[in-house]
């Protein structure tokens, strides 16, 4: 009886340990249009630890994402990352994102970004590869709305970019 309880117990324990230790590399972006300001909005959220080691691998050892007493090399390598990883192409032209700064919710980071000076959007093409230099498995998921339309993406390693066409306003 010993004998069958282990061998039933040892599968369990085998998934229990693959889920309970495995970890999920995953962002989430979010991107709206606010037409009466003529400005797409970015929130991008991206896990503090992952970012921190993204930052140090890339940039500088030393830093330290944290709540208070931050170096103010965070922000700049920050940006500089965001802006390397995300490229967004309205109505076929490359956009200058804007980094509007950060801030810490629990384990998240959440960062600000904004395009300025948009009139209309008939196509909007996104690409994130936001920690895909870190991690294989990582996953971007884009949420857009634009025109009162709600879009969501998945976009991984392989497949990066995500196009939305937009005839017209709706």
């Amino acid at each position: 009886m010993k004998t069958y309880i282990k061998y039933i117990s040892l599968p369990f324990l085998l998934v229990f340990l693959a889920f309970g230790v495995h970890k999920y590399y995953v962002s989430i972006t979010q991107i709206e249009y606010v037409e009466d300001q003529a400005s797409v909005q970015i929130i991008s959220r991206v896990f503090i630890d992952d970012l921190e080691n993204a930052l140090k691998k890339r940039y500088d050892k030393t830093l330290v994402l944290k709540y208070s007493n931050e170096s103010e090399q965070v922000d700049y390598y920050l940006e500089r990352y965001l802006k390397s990883k995300l490229s967004i192409k309205i109505n076929g032209k490359k956009q200058l994102l804007t980094f509007i700064g950060k801030e810490y919710d629990a384990d998240i980071a959440v960062c600000y970004l904004e395009i300025k000076g948009v009139k209309e959007i008939a196509q909007l093409e996104i690409s994130n590869q936001v920690l895909f230099d870190m991690f294989d498995d990582q996953q971007n998921v884009i949420r857009a709305k634009i025109y009162n339309k709600n879009k969501s993406f998945l976009l991984i390693k392989e497949n990066d970019k995500a196009l939305l066409n937009f005839k017209e306003k709706q």
